[in-house]
């Protein structure tokens, strides 16, 4: 009975956002700006639901949960140092994607270098897309759902045929979203799925609290926060999982890597409304990773308290040795289909930027005469097709090399995210570094990178790696340019579909986001809960705020003008 009710109730909230999604895009998916960016006609609420999904997945919920309960907060600073990133690309990258009409970075990267660029990152992206992303996480969210619901227990199978059986239906059900809706669906089903991940995410920790308080929040709470605090630091040590130091040199690089230039989670501001969407959209989502503490890492404080004494297995079964005892049964379909949609989210998210890349990218292009709207759209599905079935092949493999595959994706992606953010920066803010300098950079990111992980034995932290790369692929670029620069400086070509007035209020937003992250710190190291509150605590936090409130003061009056009037520069540019 216990099981169907939970998959009953499961059925039902995914029929509910399958429903609601079909109704929204009815109609509205026909044509190429239909499908690939929703029409041009998302806004805020659906643009942060969609990032913020896309980006949380099951593997996170478990993965951050039992980084909590082994070591300390430290791996907060991934998801909460986020938050600088998203204000980047809000106010500095978006207007000029959006200025440009561009569907795709490779497109951006094709109108400032030259076409050779465009496809050098579309190869980057497509073979990690393909290969190791999309299988890697059918793989851990199918995994994540195995150990959270026992799905082998619940079906009387072993745990090879639960998996594939898992990967084959969270899969087909991510497939139906992003081949047959586009990105509007997948946008939509996001947003639905996002609200009722908030709902649990905060549910679980308070449930937790009253638990280990025996029956008493305040108690629960008072534990946490006065008994071995040093599980609340997050200003994590050399052998922590983030040293701290990390936040300051290669951290910033792959955060606005990912929040500003990987097309699968910047793919639905592409399709904003109006830069005002676009900009809340970013923002907002923004806003959620000062949550992620709170929702994906107290809860593993909370199980520490409650089952340090139990000899887990392993620190990732602390999260869902939680839910399981804290969370009524009737709730438990409800958890499994938001833990589900988060699973499928980015799952539909990446095919559906991996068929946009390849029709926008490689197939038009290729094909020299004009490709009607209809016949782009029918490569689209198939392409999503093809791309789904591949990684049901592949995804189920991953279970005999699972410490490979986390390897894999880590080393995958060191290999193609500095040279992207590199030479988006470069071609942003200069006008006459030429794209013989972006093609020696890949190419010398590509090489060295594959030493240091192969050959070289180096004892420095992969994310000082990615600084350092950084640094010296920068040098490469500027210098190239200073050498060789373009004949004729490039210039921006305005052509934007929609309005380009920015949000009055994105830069107060922008500023009340950078204090809310620095008084989580505040709060998470030995000047707040750990070790107890510290004198200096209070002053601290009242000179923070006294500096965001007068930020916002001069923002209001003179910032916001001068942001404005660039802006209107950029937009009128050769117009």
């Amino acid at each position: 009975m216990d099981i169907t009710l939970t998959l009953l109730s499961c059925m039902a909230f995914m029929a509910l956002v399958a429903v609601i999604s079909y109704m929204k895009t009815k109609g509205e998916v026909n044509t190429q700006d239909g499908y690939f960016l929703a029409g041009r006609g998302l806004t805020g609420t659906f643009i942060a639901g969609s990032m913020i999904l896309t980006n949380l997945s099951a593997e996170q919920l478990i993965g951050l949960n039992g980084s909590a309960f082994g070591y300390n907060l430290s791996a907060m600073a991934w998801e909460v140092t986020a938050g600088i990133s998203t204000i980047i690309m809000a106010l500095i990258f978006l207007p000029r994607y959006l200025a440009g009409a561009f569907s795709t970075l490779p497109e951006f990267l094709r109108d400032r270098f030259d076409d050779s660029v465009r496809r050098m990152t579309v190869v980057l992206f497509m073979v990690g897309y393909s290969l190791v992303t999309i299988p890697s996480v059918l793989y851990s969210g199918s995994i994540a759902v195995l150990r959270l619901f026992d799905v082998p227990g619940l079906f009387n199978v072993s745990y090879e045929v639960g998996l594939v059986m898992t990967i084959v239906v969270v899969g087909t059900i991510g497939a139906l979203y992003a081949i047959f809706g586009g990105l509007k669906a997948v946008a939509v089903s996001d947003t639905i799925n996002g609200v009722g991940l908030l709902i649990v995410g905060l549910l679980v920790p308070i449930l937790g609290l009253i638990a280990l308080g025996d029956g008493s929040f305040s108690d629960g709470l008072s534990t946490i926060a006065t008994t071995e605090t040093e599980k609340l630091n997050a200003i994590g040590g050399p052998n922590d999982p983030v040293p701290f130091g990390t936040i300051f040199t290669g951290m910033i690089l792959a955060n606005l890597f990912y929040w500003g230039t990987n097309q699968y989670v910047i793919q639905r501001t592409l399709g904003a409304k109006n830069l005002v969407e676009g900009q809340k959209g970013v923002l907002f989502s923004g806003y959620f990773k000062v949550l992620v503490p709170f929702m994906m890492m107290l809860p593993g404080v909370i199980a520490y308290h409650l089952y340090q004494d139990e000899n887990l297995q392993t620190i990732d079964l602390a999260y869902p040795h939680l839910v399981k005892d804290v969370l009524p049964q009737y709730l438990s379909g409800f958890f499994l289909a938001v833990l589900l949609g988060a699973v499928f989210s980015s799952f539909n998210s990446l095919l559906n930027s991996a068929a946009t890349l390849f029709c926008l990218d490689v197939y038009k292009p290729f094909k020299k005469d004009k490709v009607s709207d209809e016949k782009l759209i029918r490569v689209a599905k198939i392409t999503s097709i093809v791309i789904a079935v591949l990684s049901f092949i592949t995804a189920p493999l991953l279970m005999f090399a699972p410490e490979g595959l986390w390897q894999i994706i880590r080393i995958f992606t060191g290999f193609y995210n500095i040279p992207v953010i590199t030479i988006v920066l470069v071609g942003l803010f200069t006008k006459r570094v030429p794209a013989l300098a972006a093609k020696v950079a890949i190419i010398f990111h590509v090489i060295a990178y594959g030493l240091l992980k192969f050959v070289w034995e180096v004892d420095i932290n992969f994310i000082h790696i990615y600084a350092i790369l950084f640094a010296i692929e920068l040098a490469i670029m500027l210098t190239i340019g200073k050498l060789y620069p373009m004949a004729t400086p490039w210039h921006f070509t305005p052509k934007a579909e929609v309005s380009m007035t920015p949000w009055r209020y994105a830069i107060p937003c922008a500023i009340v986001l950078v204090g809310l992250i620095a008084t989580l710190y505040l709060m998470f190291s030995p000047i707040g809960f750990v070790g107890g509150l510290s004198n200096a605590f209070v002053p601290a936090l009242i000179s923070l705020w006294a500096s965001c409130f007068a930020a916002i003061g001069v923002s209001l009056k003179w910032w916001r003008v001068k942001y404005e009037q660039g802006l209107r520069r950029l937009a009128s540019q050769h117009a």
